[in-house]
């Protein structure tokens, strides 16, 4: 046996979102004071009424199989979803609930994707979209959306990007990791150039609810009835419902991309759990109230990350509509030195800020922005006065 392990796991880098939380994770079990912006997790529990929700499923015995697609009760409340918020109508049969959000973009993409078709992913760039493109036989084709234009791509750009080979645009607003949202006109643009390609869009609408500013998200499904037919809309309960745990994501779909995705799911994982398919019909029936409340606390530390980190000389920020990520650009640092260390890119960067003052970032380069490490605010005001702090301290030691 000359190889153990298939040529495609090959393609796959590992999560360095993951690493850094590990590591921090690691160094705070050791007893060091560490302030964390790695993982973006709310640091909210799950409301009491969902934990209640799931303790009566238990109770009544809700403990066996479901149809692979979800429970019908929850496509139909989803679909309900869709229409609330966004204006689209969907039969259940199009929607597919899955092991959360990354779960249902790798069913689309194992879905659509043939060996050699190209899959155009605008960077900054979550880093999960290419390794699973890749993995999936696709070519990602990555295009730089600018810091002028607030992170986000423009229709020309798009336009020269596309070849006879491209299949499918992954378009992410709110955006992670730059908090980015593109307006209606601006999603509106951009599927003009869909369309006349004919190519689909998957569209990863996980974070809708958490924006800023006044500013509102547009489905790109619900441009036309011809951008609908090739939209692919994901969306779960992790972030908006601190439901990162119970691992429920779902799509819509047309109905042929819908069909082929439940025969994969099936026997590939077969249906989400059970407990927290009961779990996400109480989240999706939760009060707006909830939600507004949780915004509300997130804006608050998107504006104290912003304000500390424009007291520090030599990085700068774009300011984000939505999620609760910010890029902290640090390439005017390139080139000096904390002690021995060079500061020659953002993973050089992040070692030597965890390992110095104990601050866990995740480099850019994971997102294909190496000018840049990632900090998310989903963690205390005590905790980001405390991490801003340490990083400009760190900042002011380069020398």
């Amino acid at each position: 046996m000359e190889k153990r392990v298939a040529s495609r796991m090959s393609a796959i880098s590992p999560s360095l979102t993951l690493a850094i939380s590990a590591k921090a994770k690691a160094m705070k079990e050791a007893g060091e004071s560490v302030v964390s912006f790695g993982v973006g997790e709310p640091d909210f529990n799950t409301p009491e009424h969902i934990i209640s929700a799931a303790k009566a499923a238990l109770d009544a015995g809700h403990t066996k199989y479901t149809p692979s697609s979800g429970l019908l009760s929850l496509r139909k409340a989803i679909c309900k979803k869709f229409e609330q918020d966004n204006g689209l109508s969907y039969e259940p049969s199009q929607i597919i609930v899955s092991n959360g959000a990354k779960h249902s973009i790798f069913n689309a993409c194992y879905a659509l994707l043939d060996e050699g078709d190209e899959v155009i992913i605008p960077a900054p760039y979550w880093l999960t979209y290419p390794e699973v493109v890749k993995v999936c036989g696709g070519v990602p084709v990555v295009i730089n959306a600018t810091k002028e234009n607030k992170f986000k791509i423009t229709p020309e750009q798009l336009k020269a990007a596309i070849t006879k080979k491209t299949k499918m645009l992954i378009f992410n607003s709110p955006s992670n990791p730059t908090g980015a949202v593109y307006t209606e006109e601006e999603v509106r643009a951009l599927a003009a150039v869909c369309e006349e390609a004919n190519i689909f869009v998957l569209s990863d609408e996980i974070y809708e609810k958490l924006c800023y500013n006044g500013v509102k998200p547009f489905s790109f499904a619900k441009v036309s009835e011809k951008m609908k037919d090739l939209t692919i809309t994901i969306n779960g309960v992790s972030k908006s419902y601190a439901m990162t745990g119970w691992r429920i994501g779902y799509l819509a779909a047309p109905k042929d991309v819908a069909k082929a995705i439940d025969s994969f799911q099936s026997h590939a994982t077969s249906n989400a759990c059970s407990i927290s398919q009961y779990a996400t019909l109480e989240a999706l029936a939760s009060p707006a109230e909830e939600i507004e409340q949780m915004v509300k606390v997130f804006d608050a530390r998107r504006a104290k990350i912003l304000a500390l980190a424009a007291q520090i000389s030599g990085v700068s920020t774009v300011e984000p509509d939505g999620a609760f990520y910010v890029m902290l650009v640090i390439s005017e640092l390139f080139g000096k030195k904390h002690g021995d260390k060079v500061i020659d890119g953002s993973i050089a960067f992040a070692d030597a800020l965890l390992e110095s003052k104990k601050v866990a970032t995740v480099p850019g380069v994971s997102f294909g922005a190496d000018d840049c490490v990632r900090l998310s605010y989903s963690l205390s005001e005590a905790d980001i006065e405390e991490g801003l702090k340490r990083i400009k301290e760190f900042v002011e030691e380069l020398a």
